[in-house]
């Protein structure tokens, strides 16, 4: 048997799919339908919404199948993750990769597999649809692109519960894609033993510009800051816009020193795009940087609160120094 590899871009592939927060929650007729009608279509006794996880692969939607979930090294949608188009097998018992799978030698008995990944808008691979048969089975190029149309169909639906944790504006996760995202990325450093450090931004005299310029300018400026977020931190690094001109970073793996650094650099590459944007202002924010002790792995909000006062504290020393 072999077992599936892991994606090159595995930990930012987890991070989206934690951000559904759609993992072990009950069947919902919008999943349920499409996996009737892949059984129907294809005239096939299994058909699932199959999510990958880090250990397992989670059924969002079963039909023909008990089970809700299955080790993730068995997994057929393990290795459908890989590639961009339907992972087919005709007959998994000529196939040296799954002849001796547990899943092909015992219950249920797979003798064909055919899965369409589901990929989330930023490119990456969350799971499949899938359809499975007891018995070998052939598919025509008509019958893969009707797959891979309900594929879309999944896609269409897990995108709408992305878009309910990004920010509109600046296209970055908001409050609600921040603490499904940051709850991981903490317990994730807790069971490696690594420092993190949540930094909370606030721009400085937004408001002032905001007045002077007008909103668009104001929009302008909250997706420049916005944007070289994403450019300046690194992939492993979570950040969101929490609300007007409030915005987050948990660094993982940092301590406080070299989180003042990697804050730092992204000081002098902002200051250097509104430089170059030739305004007669400057584009300047207030931080407050804490790290995260053992109490608040399971606590963000409250870590939240402790950089929002180191923030303010941030704020009033740079007013008093002006």
């Amino acid at each position: 048997m072999q077992a599936p590899k892991i994606p090159t871009t595995e930990y930012q592939r987890l991070a989206t799919l934690r951000s559904l927060n759609i993992l072990d929650t009950d069947h919902e007729e919008r999943f349920d339908r499409i996996t009737r009608m892949a059984k129907r279509l294809f005239d096939v006794p299994i058909a699932l919404v199959s999510l990958v996880d880090e250990n397992r692969q989670w059924f969002k939607s079963c039909v023909g199948l008990d089970a809700s979930e299955t080790p993730r090294d068995i997994s057929f949608c393990g290795h459908a993750i890989l590639g961009d188009d339907i992972f087919y097998i005709p007959n998994t018992l000529e196939d040296e990769r799954f002849a001796d799978n547990p899943l092909v030698t015992g219950p249920p008995d797979i003798r064909f597999y055919a899965g369409s990944p589901l990929t989330a808008p930023n490119g990456e691979k969350l799971g499949t649809l899938c359809i499975i048969d007891t018995q070998p089975k052939q598919m025509s190029d008509e019958d893969l692109l009707s797959l891979k149309d309900l594929a879309c169909m999944v896609e269409s639906e897990l995108a709408a519960i992305l878009l309910a944790t990004k920010d509109e504006l600046t296209g970055i996760a908001n409050r609600r894609g921040f603490l499904n995202l940051a709850i991981h990325g903490l317990e994730l450093c807790n069971r490696q033993g690594l420092a993190a450090t949540l930094g909370y931004f606030d721009l400085d005299n937004f408001k002032a510009i905001n007045d002077k310029y007008g909103h668009a300018e104001g929009d302008r400026l909250l997706q420049m800051f916005a944007n070289q977020m994403s450019e300046s931190f690194r992939d492993a690094d979570i950040y969101a816009r929490l609300g007007g001109d409030e915005f987050v970073v948990l660094i993982v793996n940092s301590d406080l020193v070299k989180s003042k650094q990697i804050i730092n650099r992204f000081t002098e590459r902002l200051s250097s795009i509104t430089t170059a944007s030739m305004q007669d202002y400057t584009l300047e924010f207030s931080c407050g940087l804490v790290v995260s002790e053992s109490m608040d792995y399971w606590n963000i909000e409250g870590l939240i609160e402790k950089a929002d006062k180191a923030m303010y504290e941030d704020k009033k020393n740079r007013k008093s120094v002006s």
